[in-house]
């Protein structure tokens, strides 16, 4: 009973063993990519700090434009309401007739057909 005892707990180690030496594989897996994307992020805010000063304008220009589109929409309208055309009354017209005349099917004559007249 001792021995088996033993051999058991040896089993547990082992396993316990293996099952460290894959995750801390996988943390220094994880460790490098985090260092790769640190260098990345401080890359990105250096780019943005060259950006910052010339955003300050633009964020005032966005202000002043913004303010002005409600003057901007209601002068849109009147020039719209001032062109707009009246609508026409409608001209009473009988069906429409093609310009040629009647028009006749080619078909019948494929199927060996011949209307009364056309002889």
């Amino acid at each position: 009973m001792v021995v088996w005892s033993v051999i058991v707990i040896v089993a547990l180690i082992a396993g316990l063993a293996f099952y460290l030496f894959v995750v801390g594989g996988q943390l220094k897996t994880l460790a490098t990519n985090l260092e790769e994307c640190a260098v990345l992020v401080r890359t990105i805010v250096g780019h943005a700090k060259a950006i910052e000063p010339g955003l300050e304008h633009v964020n005032r220009t966005g202000g002043v434009v913004a303010g002005a589109l409600p003057l901007l929409y209601g002068m849109a309208e009147g020039i719209v309401t001032g062109v707009t055309p009246k609508p026409v009354q409608p001209i009473e017209r009988g069906p429409a007739r093609p310009a040629s005349g009647r028009r006749r099917s080619r078909l019948h004559e494929g199927v060996g057909y011949v209307a009364s007249g056309e002889r």
